[in-house]
């Protein structure tokens, strides 16, 4: 009988312990489920939104540790874990990084930053910024911060590609009249001469405007140092803005002064650049941000075309190429190019080149005929993916 009883005993005591262990199973993978569904909703896209956030297990609660650049993210989880009735403690950073000291805003300092998608110099370039482009900050690891671009693309940039600035530096810095080198590439000068350098330009940099001489402008770099660039070669920002008018015409002669810049993986500058670099810089040259990758510029702009009928398309269009959808996989979008008419399209590939769509033609393309995905219009379309520079103040309040 007592060892029945015994028996018995431990049987209920398994029982129990079992059903605590599920318990606490349950209440686990509902934790991750509910990191997971916050992540999904605010960070889509870790290259544009940061949500690192884990959990770890003490004896008595849930530990929430890691960093977003998103407050409402993580007010978001433990709203929905405060509803789930889960004993946790947040231990969740939210950038910008204290440590910072305020420095939370930075600007381009040199022609072209490169900005890696890890700190380091050997790590893969994820994207370019060029000079005077305001930047957030978000943290620091040695002599690397991790920024965001107008865009909203997240990467690590070096020291000594940007200068670091508090609210009040920044607004300071963009209340002042400013200068956009617009030729392919050039240089600014220590005096009002062809002469010392100071730095080298491309197109779409941005400077401080001081003042003019009968044939150069008077510059300032975001570091205080003082050059002179030719009239011949940039136009004071104002004046620029002031006559823009972004047209199929406008972007096929932008587009065509690139030929034969080299393809550089995440380059989207005038010094090379990857095939949505090109596109990004063509809009940019006419008054527009649009989205950095082209599985990300894909989702913007009105639909044109997805059967190869190419008489649909104007000049300005982006056409995009890539994997179709299977049962199996997704579509997958590697490549953008722009038509420029005339049954040819414009593109990054090993240099900026153009391409023909025409069987016929001595410059058809079939590698890329037989990918083509989609078209998709830009140009006059309302997308809250686009930054109008005439009407969002990046560069000057």
């Amino acid at each position: 009988m007592k060892r029945y009883k015994i028996v018995g005993l431990l049987t209920g005591f398994l029982v129990l312990f079992l059903g605590s262990c599920t318990e606490k199973s349950k209440k686990e993978a509902k934790l991750l489920e509910t990191i997971t569904q916050i992540r999904k909703e605010y960070a889509p896209d870790k290259r544009t939104a940061l949500f690192d956030v884990h959990t770890y297990i003490n004896t008595k609660k849930y530990i929430l540790r890691g960093e977003t650049n998103m407050p409402e993210a993580a007010n978001a989880l433990e709203a929905k874990l405060d509803n789930l009735d889960i004993k946790y403690t947040s231990e969740i950073e939210i950038l910008p990084s204290k440590s910072l000291d305020g420095k939370t805003q930075a600007v381009i300092n040199i022609s072209v930053a490169n900005l890696r998608s890890n700190p380091k110099h050997s790590a893969e370039l994820a994207t370019q910024a060029t000079l005077g482009t305001p930047v957030k900050v978000y943290k620091k690891e040695e002599d690397w911060y991790y920024i965001q671009t107008p865009d909203n693309y997240l990467s690590w940039v070096d020291a000594g590609g940007i200068v670091l600035m508090d609210d009040n530096q920044a607004q300071k810095w963009k209340s002042t009249a400013k200068l956009i080198y617009t030729q392919t590439a050039g240089y600014s000068y220590q005096d009002a001469e062809v002469g010392q350098r100071v730095s080298d330009l491309v197109a779409g940099d941005i400077l401080e405007l001081k003042g003019e001489t009968e044939e150069f402008f008077e510059v300032q770099y975001p570091d205080g140092r003082k050059a002179f660039v030719s009239k011949e070669e940039s136009e004071p920002y104002e004046g620029w803005l002031e006559k823009l008018d972004p047209s199929q015409e406008s972007l096929v002669a932008t587009s065509k002064t690139l030929m034969g810049v080299p393809y550089l993986w995440g380059g989207t500058s005038t010094k090379g650049m990857d095939c949505s670099g090109f596109t990004k810089t063509i809009f940019f040259l006419n008054g527009m941000v649009i989205p950095r990758d082209a599985s990300q510029q894909v989702h913007t702009g009105k639909a044109i075309d997805s059967v190869k009928n190419f008489d649909k398309l104007q000049k300005g269009d982006l056409l995009f190429f890539g994997r179709e959808a299977t049962d199996s996989s997704t579509e997958k979008v590697v490549h953008v190019g722009m038509w420029i008419g005339n049954n040819e399209f414009i593109h990054a590939s090993e240099m900026v080149r153009i391409s023909s769509m025409d069987k016929n033609a001595g410059n058809y393309d079939e590698h890329n005929h037989n990918r083509y995905l989609r078209s998709k219009r830009i140009l006059k379309e309302n997308d809250d993916a686009f930054i109008s520079l005439v009407k969002n103040p990046v560069f000057k309040d």
